[in-house]
C-alpha cells in the first residue's frame, strides 16, 4: 500500500547550508555538494537553498552563488532557491540572477520566493534599509519579476538581460494562510515550510486548493511539503542522529543558536518539559526512523494531505550518516 502511494511522487532536497560545530563555511559547502551530487545520481527532483541571514549555524545567506555552485557540478536534478526573500532584493537583480543561472542551466533553474526577512529584525533592516517595509510590496514585486522574463517585455525600457524570456519557474514559498491565498490568486505551485511552522500546514493548503485560480503557469493547484527527515537503519540510531536537529530547534526558541552539534544519547538531558513539547511542536512534521518506518508514516501523510511533491531537509551532523539517510530516503519512492 504504501509503496503505491508513493510511487510517483517526487522527492526534493532542502539545504540550509547548515555549518557544524568545529566547522567552517567552506567544509559546508563541499558537504553539499557531496549531497547534491548523490542526489543528482538517486533521481531527487531538485536541490533548493534557502536565504538565511546572521546564523552562526547557517551558510545559506547568498542562494544564487550556491545555485551555480551545485548547477555546475551536476547533471539533470533542478537547483533553485527554497526561497530568495523578495523583499531583501530588487526583482531586476533577482531577475537578472536568475536569468544568468538559466542561462548557464538551461531547464534545471527554479525560483522560490518568500516574503519574510529570513533573519531577525535588527539584521533585516541592515538588508532593507528605507525599503524596511517592502514586504507589502511582495505581490506587486512577484508580478514585476513575471513581466521581466516574459519574452512581451522587450519593449519595456526596463529588461533584465539575461532573463526576458527565459519564464523561470517561479513558486509561492511560505509558512503561513496569506502566503496561501497568495499563490492560488497567482495560480503558481506552493512549497509550505512545514519543516518548522505546522501549525498552519492543513488550514493553507486547504485554502490554496479551494481558492486556487489556474494560469498559463499552472492548470491545477500543486503542493510541495518540505520535512524534516532523518533515517537510518533502525529507529533507535535515527533517534540519535535526530538528537542534533532537536538541540538546534531547542536552540531557536531559547534564542541560543550555535552550530549544528553532535548527536547524544540522551537527548532529554539537554531540555525540560516544556522545551521539549515546544521542540516537538516545531518538529511535528518529522520522519525519523528507519526506511520501512518512515514510508509507512509518509506515505500515511502524502495519503492524508494530497501532496503532490515532498521536499526532505536533513539536519545530520555525521556527513557519512547524512548520505546514507539521503539514500535510504530516495529508496523510500522506488
Amino acid at each position: 500500500m504504501a509503496e503505491s502511494i508513493l510511487k510517483n511522487i517526487p522527492y526534493s532536497v532542502l539545504d540550509l547550508a547548515t555549518v557544524l560545530d568545529g566547522y567552517t563555511a567552506s567544509d559546508t559547502f563541499k558537504a553539499s555538494l557531496k549531497i547534491a551530487q548523490q542526489s543528482d545520481a538517486l533521481g531527487y527532483t531538485r536541490y533548493w537553498f534557502a536565504e538565511h541571514h546572521n546564523m552562526a549555524g547557517v551558510a545559506s545567506s547568498a542562494p544564487p552563488v550556491l545555485i551555480g555552485y551545485i548547477a555546475g557540478a551536476t547533471k539533470t536534478i533542478r537547483v533553485g532557491s527554497g526561497g530568495i526573500m523578495l523583499p531583501n532584493h530588487a526583482p531586476l537583480i533577482v531577475a537578472e540572477q536568475f536569468g544568468t543561472l538559466a542561462s548557464l542551466y538551461p531547464n534545471r533553474i527554479d525560483l522560490g520566493l518568500g516574503r519574510a526577512p529570513g533573519t531577525d529584525q535588527v539584521t533585516a533592516m541592515a538588508i532593507r534599509g528605507e525599503n524596511f517595509n517592502a514586504v507589502h510590496n511582495f505581490p506587486r514585486d512577484i508580478d514585476r519579476l513575471q513581466q521581466l522574463f516574459s519574452a512581451d517585455n522587450h519593449t519595456s525600457n526596463v529588461r533584465a538581460i539575461p532573463g526576458e524570456g527565459l519564464e523561470i519557474p517561479i513558486w509561492i514559498l511560505g509558512s503561513s494562510t496569506d502566503s496561501a491565498r497568495l499563490a492560488a490568486e497567482k495560480g503558481l505551485p506552493y512549497a509550505f515550510a512545514s519543516h518548522f511552522a505546522p501549525a498552519y500546514f492543513e488550514q493553507a493548503i486547504l485554502i490554496y486548493r479551494n481558492n486556487f485560480k489556474p494560469s498559463r503557469f499552472l492548470s491545477e493547484p500543486y503542493v510541495m511539503a518540505c520535512v524534516n527527515v532523518v533515517a537510518a537503519d533502525t529507529d533507535e540510531q535515527a533517534e540519535i542522529l535526530a538528537s542534533s536537529v532537536k538541540k538546534m530547534f531547542l536552540g531557536v526558541i531559547t534564542g541560543r543558536r550555535e552550530k549544528l552539534k553532535p548527536p547524544v544519547e540522551n537527548i532529554n538531558a539537554h531540555w525540560n518539559q516544556m522545551e521539549q513539547e515546544a521542540v516537538a511542536q516545531m518538529l511535528y512534521y518529522s520522519f525519523i526512523g528507519s526506511a520501512e518506518t518512515i514510508k509507512t508514516n509518509l506515505a500515511d501523510f502524502v495519503s492524508k494531505y494530497g501532496v503532490n511533491e515532498v521536499m526532505s531537509t536533513s539536519h545530520i551532523y555525521d556527513q557519512t550518516a547524512k548520505l546514507y539517510s539521503n539514500r535510504l530516503f530516495a529508496e523510500i519512492f522506488k
